[in-house]
């Protein structure tokens, strides 16, 4: 069986480490429990927070010990940003926030069996923490030099927008976490973003001054794309992981489009599949790139993961009935709106009724009214997936998806939306 520390080297999940040598040695030794914190500054975790819950699943399936913090005092205070302040989220907000990601991070560890994982929140060990005895304690080990060395912080200093205090006591507080794991559950090591480096070391150094002991770090790399653009981004945001905020569909379609640059590493990254199946998947984008299977085994792997079977059955077939290669009439209410949603939609009135060079013109497809018409006499015009040719026909909201819908698409891969309004 491969090691776990070659499985997430294999999968380029390792970016940095302290000694992978004597974290080996400590899991040949036994379970070790690890921890990874997730802070509540937004209503939900995003991509980057997924690398780090699969990292964590992959952990805990090899046998070790998982500790998910989600951090209600961090949250409050926020993990200093390299470009500008954070804005203070109110109290009730963050711990709103709290519950909201916890139910996010339970669905990916497994709280039963000898390995169980814990959830924890650090505001249990700070709330009633006294200013003086944070200092004496806690910040007595801390070196101003070394603080000032971490990459946000010389970033913000540089910068005209400088740092406060707040901000850049945070690697106090999430060092005193790992201190505080380390004497709770025996936690030695923590893993996280590469861009969290600092805030990893700075947990180290504590347990060391403080306890004696040794404890390690890894930090996966930050995923970028082969275009240059941010990962995890898309035209509308960030791509997020509550499907309020980011619909299964569009979620779907953004591993659906991924480079074929980027698609393997994305397989190994965020898919259990192994090293057969990922080398099989490589060797078709190869020899194969229109097919783009390596993009759908993505897509389907990843929106199940996150979304469940029913939702990625929903967002495949959704895709197929847009481009003429499915029932659109059966499509969820909730899974066309979203997926028009995608494509771009544009509000007309339903009265007086729209022709279909009116519907053409105002939807983006074509440049004009006249460039419309040629598009529906050319036979290249498609309404609800039905040809138009009669270039004087209208729609009511009777003709409409859902008395509120028209899917226009023109040849076969253009589309776009048109809603209705009564």
């Amino acid at each position: 069986m491969t090691h776990i520390l070659d499985e997430l080297t294999w999968r380029g999940l390792i970016a940095v480490s302290t000694d992978l040598g004597a974290l080996r040695t400590a899991m040949d030794d036994g379970p070790v429990t690890y921890y990874c914190g997730f802070d509540p500054t937004a209503p939900s975790l995003h991509l980057g927070n997924l690398v780090q819950l699969l990292t964590m699943r992959r952990l805990q399936v090899a046998g070790h010990r998982p500790l998910a913090l989600v951090g209600g005092a961090t949250g409050l205070i926020g993990d200093p940003r390299p470009t500008a302040e954070r804005s203070l989220n109110a109290p009730e907000l963050v711990a709103e926030w709290v519950e909201r990601i916890k139910a996010q991070v339970m669905p990916y560890l497994d709280f039963s069996g000898s390995n169980a994982a814990t959830m924890v929140n650090n505001l249990d060990w700070t709330a009633d923490l006294s200013a003086i005895s944070l200092l004496r304690d806690v910040g007595k080990h801390f070196r101003v030099n070394k603080m000032l060395s971490k990459d946000a912080v010389s970033a913000r200093l540089t910068s005209d927008a400088g740092i406060s205090y707040t901000e850049f006591s945070y690697q106090v507080l999430q060092g005193m976490d790992f201190l505080e794991l380390y004497r709770r559950f025996g936690c030695t090591l923590q893993t996280g973003g590469s861009d969290q480096w600092g805030n990893l070391t700075a947990g180290l150094d504590l347990i060391h001054r403080v306890e004696g002991a040794v404890a390690h770090a890894l930090a996966t790399p930050l995923i970028t794309k082969a275009d240059g653009t941010k990962f995890g981004k898309t035209e509308t945001g960030t791509v997020w992981l509550d499907p309020t905020m980011t619909s299964p569909y569009a979620f779907y379609q953004f591993w659906i489009n991924a480079d074929d640059r980027d698609v393997i590493n994305y397989l190994k990254i965020f898919s259990f599949r192994g090293r057969d199946e990922i080398d099989e998947l490589a060797k078709a984008v190869a020899d194969r790139p229109a097919a783009r299977e390596a993009q759908r085994a993505l897509a389907q792997d990843v929106t199940t993961l996150v979304h469940g079977a029913a939702e990625t059955t929903a967002a495949i077939d959704a895709s197929a009935a847009l481009f003429g290669r499915g029932e659109l009439t059966a499509l969820p209410p909730a899974t066309l709106e979203a997926a028009l949603r995608e494509t771009g939609v544009v509000a007309l009135p339903g009265s007086p009724p729209p022709t279909v060079i009116d519907v053409f013109a105002a939807s983006g497809l074509v440049d004009s009214k006249s460039a419309a018409r040629r598009a529906i006499v050319e036979g290249g015009a498609y309404v609800n997936n039905v040809k138009v040719t009669d270039v004087d026909t209208v729609f009511t909201p009777d003709d409409a998806l859902r008395g509120r819908w028209l899917v226009l698409r023109r040849g076969k891969r253009s589309v776009a939306g048109v809603e209705l309004q009564t």
